[in-house]
């Protein structure tokens, strides 16, 4: 049984994606390396005490670990090559050159390994979830459900996709240019920022995982200098950073958008955003999360929940929906134009959207809809259960108990 079961999961999630990205530029071998980390995780498990320095005992196991792989897997080739020289071939010349180049202009770990796992040669969901589970820090469970597919169906696509990489030889390279992964990159990391702002199976914010993709994103922006989606990007983890202080109360519950403190949201978060997107907007080349990061200022810079300019965001809802087909872009437009145009407006919308049956978002925005517009308490009650069943965070599961 496990004696620290809360140490080694904050261990995994918050610690494991760096020390992977370590490990994979020391070995040159992703599959190596994440079998490393798993086996030091579990070994995690039978602590007598938590170490001083979590981080730096699972770099050292894990990377004992790994030269203990590799001593096995040279004694095996070894016996087989006493038993049967017929059946091996020699390695091929450059076996021995590093596999990922060293003269890269990628210094951070991370974000290396991110760009590795956005290889071309798997699709672009299977990119995602890779990076999001070796790099990110994600579990299984995490990315299934910002996904909205089943979690056995996420899994089999990770495990899918890391035996292609190790079957295929992928070379562990950066591209000279980072165009065909960029755009990739951009929505692992907007995921990865989600997870900790919305904590989905926890409590409050995860702000070490918030803080790691602002890391991230500043660093893509650094070596992508003059792209406007990326500066769209930063702006809007920015903007949605700011409002972290003032989202839960003094006792850990929820504080919804309309009710909370203002005066606690971060000026210095804002005006870094401003500069960001206003940096990216004179560049005249529209995108995805630079609308997303026009909808963040709007919010950002209404001085009261009465001042929320609602018909600007939904017409900026109504631009991104045009750009991208996602759901949950249709669901935040629902939610936009009731609150510009009234509940029943924003019903017709909401009956519009279909694929997420799943999602405890879709069915609390429809239970708050649907009482806005007066409807009967039944249907408002079933939409509201509904959303509890599905909800993972305990603080939401709260704040729906409030509402029931």
């Amino acid at each position: 049984m496990t004696r620290f079961p809360e140490a080694v999961s904050r261990l995994a999630r918050e610690e494991s994606g760096r020390v992977l990205a370590l490990l994979t530029h020391r070995f040159g071998d992703l599959g190596l390396a994440d079998d490393a980390v798993q086996d030091a995780l579990v070994s995690a498990l039978s602590w007598e005490s938590v170490p001083d320095n979590p981080a730096a005992w699972l770099y050292t196991v894990a990377h004992n670990r790994a030269i203990d792989l590799l001593r096995r897997e040279a004694a095996a080739r070894r016996r087989l090559l006493r038993a049967a020289p017929e059946l091996t071939t020699p390695p091929p010349p450059n076996e021995e050159e590093p596999m990922i180049v060293e003269h890269s202009p990628v210094g951070d770990e991370q974000l290396r390994l991110m760009l590795l796992c956005c290889h071309p040669a798997l699709d672009r969901d299977t990119q995602i979830a890779l990076t999001l589970r070796l790099v990110g820090g994600l579990t299984t469970t995490e990315i299934a459900a910002a996904f909205l597919v089943a979690e056995p169906t996420l899994a089999q696509r990770i495990v899918r996709a890391k035996r292609k990489i190790r079957a295929a030889g992928i070379p562990l390279s950066i591209p000279a240019e980072l165009g065909d992964r960029l755009h990739t990159l951009l929505t692992v990391l907007y995921l990865i920022f989600n997870e900790g702002y919305l904590a989905r199976a926890s409590e409050g914010h995860r702000l070490a995982l918030m803080d790691d993709a602002v890391r991230l994103t500043e660093s893509t922006d650094a070596l992508t200098p003059g792209h406007a989606e990326v500066e769209g990007l930063l702006a809007l983890e920015l903007f949605t950073r700011a409002r972290t202080a003032a989202r839960f109360d003094a006792e850990g519950e929820i504080v919804l958008l309309e009710h909370q403190d203002r005066s606690r949201w971060s000026l210095s978060d804002i005006t870094r955003a401003d500069a960001a997107l206003s940096s990216a907007l004179s560049r005249m080349e529209p995108g995805p999360f630079q609308l997303h990061a026009l909808i963040a200022s709007r919010h950002a810079h209404a001085a009261t929940p009465a001042g929320t300019d609602w018909p600007t965001i939904a017409a900026l809802y109504r631009q991104l929906a045009q750009m991208d087909r996602s759901p949950v872009v249709a669901l935040n437009r629902a939610v936009a134009v009731a609150m510009a145009e009234g509940p029943d407006a924003g019903l017709a919308l909401l009956d519009e959207v279909t694929g997420l049956e799943e999602y405890h978002l879709y069915w609390a925005a429809r239970g708050e809809l649907l009482r806005r517009a007066g409807r009967n308490d039944e249907e408002v009650r079933s939409a509201l259960l509904r959303a509890r069943e599905l909800a993972a965070n305990p603080v939401e599961r709260r704040h729906l108990d409030r509402l029931l």
